[in-house]
């Protein structure tokens, strides 16, 4: 299963972007999209591969911390 969270794109040098996930800082390839500083993007290995617009991300992190903040997402041990 692959989990994605958006992130701001801040920075653009040829095809490779910097995007704050939160304060942590990834790169990413924008080749396949049209990307610019300030959009919200979603990135598979190591490529964007989504732009979403800023209400769909606010409301993507909040599905995912209130996610988190529920407990479900506790990895428990087999018995």
């Amino acid at each position: 299963m692959c989990l994605a969270v958006p992130g701001r794109i801040t920075k653009i040098t040829g095809d490779q972007a910097d995007i704050d996930f939160g304060g942590t800082m990834k790169t990413a390839n924008v080749s396949m999209v049209e990307a610019k500083i300030g959009d919200w993007a979603v990135v598979h290995a190591g490529f964007v591969i989504e732009l979403m617009d800023e209400e769909e991300a606010q409301d993507t992190l909040k599905l995912w911390n209130d996610f988190l903040d529920s407990g479900e997402a506790d990895i428990q041990k087999p018995e």
